[in-house]
């Protein structure tokens, strides 16, 4: 074997010093030494390959002024850089081919199965290898592209398609499925699930994509189905220019921003940066709630909280003075349909008097713009609470005309998990065991999530045109006996089996069907996604305002208990369609 010169040796010795400096220098540089490498993947040896080559080029740029490369072959800096890279990439992935070895050997964990073999999925099997080694066995894969079914993601088989899923969760005896496709449609969902159900096997899913906004997937991000993931309501693009034109830098005001859709206006109304956020709630209880999640999340926000009654004209008058908005929404209303028939004067004193009293306070102090936030049970009212919002919107139509304030309307029906609204109901009726009350089997409703109608809200408000209403696009109408079987699967139970469903028949006040428009009042597109323009229909605005001022006097002038009956004849008058109903 021929021994190395000694001349050769000795030079080698003298220049270790800075051939060692350089590349550390190097690695310091590239961040090689950050690198776990447990975890080491393609993008990590990308790293130290490039690393390793910058580090010969400044070993050899150094040794050119130190000893001008004499007595150094070339070729040794083309070796010497081959080798160090395939040492240090080799040392690398054996440590983790070895600990990959080690924990799946003892891997005692929930065997999972993923639903999804694509981006998603692979960001998931990082996540639990990198973080819960030893909680998760990933068996397999399923996904509904023929062509990757036999292939394998990190040595994980991807075993067949989604239909498949039963057979190897009995196979297997798989304890969780995790759903991981965030795109996933309404029917993909319920499919799926579907599929879960009948192998009898827990399962979990990925937010949508909307709600992926960091771009990482994990088993952190893994969450219960639930129901708005089965009823395909699409993101909504929003024009943010404008809803910040309309709100930054300008006093805000919120009626009932305590309750379901007022804090979510709160919470994204926040995030924009308005001067002020001043909140009206007489909710003791919701107003301190909202103002302790809106100083822990937006600590820089001036922030004012009223607790007080819309009906308090005294109160409203104060607080818009002393504020000045620049932009108002009106979200508080008494809702309750069965609830309000008995409540006659309480009804037109919150829903009718209230928003009369806010929206003239909003036109006294020159608010910009000012929205009323409607219902689809003011369409063609059957109800007592559905006639005061029609009266509330017909008052906002009659003083648009009147008034530089831009005042406007924005109707939708149901919204998903409000306080007191049916999905709440069914829920607690099924952790009791049932069963779900379900008023009739062809009961429908239009249903939207909280966050999607309270978007379009500060969208319309934003671009909305004087004295018109806004409609919010519902999708289709979802059968009632359909929203409570799919709850009760989403439990982990069977409809008519581990929990009954029973109908009650309808309640005061209460219609199989909702709607969202009056046959007049044709609907065109806006430049908006989801929200809808209602034609105006012919008002006698004087005769509005005269029966809207009738129904205040009665209230105002009357003794407490004031005849319903009264108030039912003008009411009456006001919105004939409810007399005729």
């Amino acid at each position: 074997m021929a021994e190395v010169p000694a001349v050769f040796l000795a030079q080698a010795i003298n220049v270790l010093p800075y051939v060692v400096g350089v590349q550390l220098c190097s690695y310091a540089w590239f961040g090689v030494h950050r690198g776990e490498w447990r975890f080491v993947s393609l993008p990590d040896l990308s790293l130290l390959i490039k690393s390793v080559l910058f580090g010969v080029l400044m070993v050899a740029l150094a040794l050119f002024f130190v000893v001008r490369l004499e007595q150094i072959p070339r070729s040794v800096f083309v070796l010497y850089g081959m080798i160090l890279a395939a040492a240090m990439a080799s040392l690398r992935m054996g440590y983790r081919l070895l600990k990959d070895k080690h924990f799946a050997s003892r891997t005692v964990g929930k065997k999972v199965l993923i639903v999804g073999a694509g981006a998603a999925g692979e960001q998931l099997v990082r996540d639990l290898r990198r973080n819960f080694p030893e909680l998760y066995n990933i068996v397999a894969f399923v996904d509904d592209d023929e062509a990757k079914v036999g292939s394998d993601i990190h040595r994980i088989p991807i075993a067949n398609t989604i239909d498949g899923l039963g057979a190897l969760v009995e196979r297997w005896s798989i304890d969780l499925v995790l759903i991981a496709i965030p795109s996933a449609s309404d029917e993909e969902m319920q499919r799926i699930i579907d599929l879960c159900g009948q192998a009898d096997v827990a399962y979990r899913t990925l937010p949508g994509v909307h709600e992926l906004l960091t771009g990482k997937v994990g088993i952190t991000d893994m969450r219960d189905v639930r129901i708005e993931d089965l009823l395909g309501r699409d993101p909504v693009t929003l024009d943010w220019q404008s809803i910040s034109h309309n709100i930054e830098s300008k006093v805000v005001l919120i009626t009932g921003a305590g309750g379901s859709i007022g804090s979510e206006l709160c919470r994204q109304i926040a995030a924009v940066g308005p001067k002020e956020l001043v909140l009206y709630e007489q909710s003791e209880y919701n107003l301190y709630a909202i103002q302790e999640e809106l100083v822990e999340n937006f600590p820089e926000l001036e922030l004012h909280c009223v607790l007080g009654d819309i009906c308090d004209a005294a109160l409203v008058v104060h607080v818009f003075k002393k504020h000045t908005p620049g932009a108002v929404f009106h979200a508080a209303a008494y809702k309750h349909v069965p609830l309000l028939e008995g409540q006659v004067r309480e009804a037109v004193k919150n829903n009718i008097l209230g928003t009369r009293n806010i929206v003239n306070a909003a036109i006294s102090c020159n608010a910009e713009s000012f929205l009323l936030i409607s219902t689809d049970k003011a369409v063609n009212p059957s109800s007592l609470m559905g006639a005061c919002k029609r009266a509330a919107e017909m008052y906002c139509q009659a003083v648009a005309d009147k008034t530089k304030t831009r005042v406007l309307t924005v109707r939708f029906g149901n919204v998903l998990g409000s306080a007191g609204s049916v999905v709440p109901k069914f829920i607690k009726q099924i952790k009791k065991g049932g069963p779900v009350t379900v008023t009739d089997p062809e009961m429908t409703r239009y249903f939207m999530t909280i966050t999607e109608a309270c978007q379009l809200i500060l969208q319309a408000s934003a671009v909305g045109e004087d004295g018109r209403i806004y409609v919010l696009d519902m999708g289709e109408p979802v059968r009632m006996a359909y929203l409570a079987e799919q709850l009760i699967k989403l439990h982990g139970k069977t409809p008519g089996v581990d929990v009954e469903i029973t109908y009650t028949g309808l309640r005061p006040g209460e219609k199989l069907e909702e709607e969202l428009f009056y046959a007049d009042e044709q609907l065109t597109d806006t430049d908006f996604e989801k929200l809808l323009l209602a034609a105006s229909r012919n008002i006698n605005q004087d005769a509005v305002l005269e029966d809207i001022a009738n129904l205040v006097d009665q209230i105002c002038e009357a003794e407490l208990f004031v005849d319903s009956k009264d108030l039912r004849v003008v009411l009456n008058r006001l919105v004939p369609e409810y007399a005729s109903s």
